[in-house]
């Protein structure tokens, strides 16, 4: 089965985790998942198109397509599947305009509507594609991850010198920009601790000392290692909600314990006192820390037990099962495109 996959870039973090990362265990089971960036202006020449009609399928990741284009890719592609992992249909968290969004919500319900199929990362996004395509078009495939890409923090550390660790973009740090006076309080109660940035852009605080660390694939997953407790804050809205944990889960696979506010899934994988610590008010998040900080043991009980989770529900293979099970079904009824 040939498969080819529209992205904004194959190097781009969905792309990468939500496409890239099923290829080995796709192809043993017979499916040939082809990237390849978005065609300038969405006018692809013939020969592009000839391609799009000879695969089995084509997927458009989070794009959402004028009319036109996407009448022109429509007849190409055979099989249509649209995937996303954010709201898509709405601005960002924080965006001076708001999050609404009536030009991103029109051209969401395009996409959804055209699609043979519809997979979303998290359960809000489903209910949302849900609203435009019939239930039995929408799948749910989570963002996996490869554990066997992470070592696992030592946790050798004790209160002084303890390191907090964030990763993310530029632009999911304005969250974290929005908490800097709650992480100076506790860098003021909290005399030692630090706080490791992995990003493409620094963070300055007053009173908890910041490492910054620039963002690359190769050393992520040992970065993360050498830290003891991740952390992540989401804005409380829909663009948060459509978020699909791709932080908290990284830091499971490297065995830390989390701290995150209840927001989006971040509820679902945290589990409080098992994993780590579900926080809201400064007083929370100051005891959290201050209990992980303290105890280097119940950091590694709770950070074997988040590795766990994450083997266990969120493995690359699991991910692969699910797209290969959405393709099969495709793959038995008749076309919808035309030839």
């Amino acid at each position: 089965m040939q498969v080819i996959a529209l992205v904004s870039s194959p190097e781009h973090v969905c792309a990468r985790y939500r496409l890239a990362a099923f290829i080995p265990a796709l192809r043993k089971s017979g499916v040939d998942l082809t990237l390849e960036p978005w065609p300038p202006w969405w006018s692809p020449g013939f020969l592009f198109r000839r391609r799009l009609r000879r695969a089995d399928a084509v997927i458009v990741q989070r794009r959402r397509l004028r009319p036109a284009p996407l009448a022109r890719l429509r007849r190409a592609a055979r099989f249509l599947i649209y995937d996303f992992d954010d709201a898509v249909f709405s601005r960002r968290s924080l965006h001076p305009d708001g999050l609404r969004s009536c030009k991103r919500q029109s051209g969401f319900e395009r996409m959804v509507s055209a699609a043979d199929a519809v997979v979303a990362g998290n359960a809000f996004l489903r209910d949302q594609a849900c609203l435009h395509a019939g239930a039995d078009r929408v799948v749910v495939v989570p963002t996996c991850i490869d554990p066997d890409r992470y070592p696992q923090a030592k946790h050798q550390r004790a209160k002084a010198g303890v390191r907090l660790v964030w990763i993310g973009s530029s632009s999911t740090m304005r969250g974290l920009e929005k908490i800097s006076e709650l992480l100076d309080e506790i860098g003021n109660n909290h005399p030692g601790l630090n706080l490791k940035i992995i990003c493409d852009r620094n963070l300055s605080l007053r009173s908890l000392p910041v490492h910054f660390c620039r963002w690359s694939e190769q050393s992520e997953a040992a970065e993360l290692a050498d830290a003891d407790i991740g952390i992540s804050w989401l804005p409380p809205d829909d663009w948060s909600r459509g978020k699909c944990g791709l932080k908290v889960l990284q830091y499971m696979a490297a065995g830390l314990p989390v701290v995150a506010n209840a927001v989006g899934v971040q509820p679902d994988f945290v589990r409080h006192g098992e994993t780590g610590f579900l926080a809201e008010s400064p007083a929370e998040w100051d005891l959290a820390i201050k209990t992980l900080a303290a105890d280097p043991e119940l950091r590694q009980r709770m950070g074997a037990a988040g590795r766990r989770r994450a083997l266990r529900d969120f493995h690359v293979e699991r991910g692969a099962a699910a797209w290969l099970d959405l393709l099969k079904t495709l793959h038995h009824r008749p076309a919808a495109a035309s030839a």
